[in-house]
């Protein structure tokens, strides 16, 4: 394990991750699930923002209501007052993030930032709430992860995006590449397009440079065993009772 660079990895690794607060049971990103992984035991949680029509900040995975929820539409093209009326599976409304973060005033955020016009949004209710240790933002997009990090300045934890992941595969195998120092962590599936990302080159590589690996979306036990024989620092998953009682045959469950 490498050394903690910000308060928000100040907890015992291997770090659990309830993804979408544990999409197993179809209710992701809603209060109901991150209730019950809060219950199970998890400190840790990844979601998703979009910004609604009106600029308020939704914990939800998709550009549109349409797959999970019995709603239809863009979320960045309709009102709170619409999107609210929404139901996940037919019964769980979408959160709104703030709401997340004064329901679990001990939870740690793990918030990709699913759309440009969320940006600015995340990082005000950042500030407004002061919740730098409890929030690491994230996305596939290099040049958005940049921009919070100009906006929010050094109390930001970010991790890295694709660009960045690249570079450190890159270095991991000795070739020529430069690696930005401002993130805290590398967040990233074991394989992406039949390519392994998460070997043993890898994880060395970025705890020399300090970075924590966390790896997503891992719901195989052997897969979880595997990967934490490897080092890796933190491990998301759906199914958050496999993880936990992994973790827990390991003694590793803090």
């Amino acid at each position: 394990m490498t050394r903690v660079r910000h308060p928000y990895l100040d907890h015992p690794a291997p770090l659990a991750f309830a993804h979408r607060g544990g999409a197993a049971d179809g209710l992701e990103n809603t209060a109901a699930a991150f209730r019950r992984a809060d219950k199970a035991g998890y400190r840790y949680f990844e979601t998703d923002v979009h910004a609604t029509s009106d600029g308020r900040l939704v914990a939800f995975h998709d550009t549109t209501l349409d797959r999970v929820t019995d709603g239809r539409g863009s979320i960045a093209a309709l009102p709170w007052n619409v999107v609210s009326r929404a139901r996940v599976a037919g019964r769980e409304p979408l959160p709104l993030f703030e709401d997340l973060l004064e329901e679990f005033p001990d939870a740690r955020w793990n918030v990709d930032i699913k759309a440009e016009r969320a940006l600015a949004p995340l990082v005000g209710l950042i500030r407004r709430t002061g919740a730098w240790d409890r929030v690491c933002v994230g996305s596939f997009n290099e040049n958005r992860v940049s921009r919070a990090q100009r906006l929010a300045g050094p109390r930001l934890a970010t991790s890295f995006g694709t660009t960045g992941v690249l570079g450190l595969w890159l270095r991991a195998r000795s070739l020529p590449a430069a690696v930005r120092r401002s993130a805290v962590c590398t967040q990233v599936p074991e394989t992406q397009n039949g390519i392994r990302v998460v070997d043993h080159r890898f994880v060395r590589t970025a705890h020399a440079l300090g970075l924590q690996v966390h790896v997503w979306t891992v719901n195989d036990r052997a897969r979880m065993a595997a990967l934490l024989d490897l080092g890796v620092d933190g491990i998301m998953t759906d199914h958050i009772d496999t993880l936990r009682t992994v973790l827990t045959e390991r003694g590793a469950w803090a």
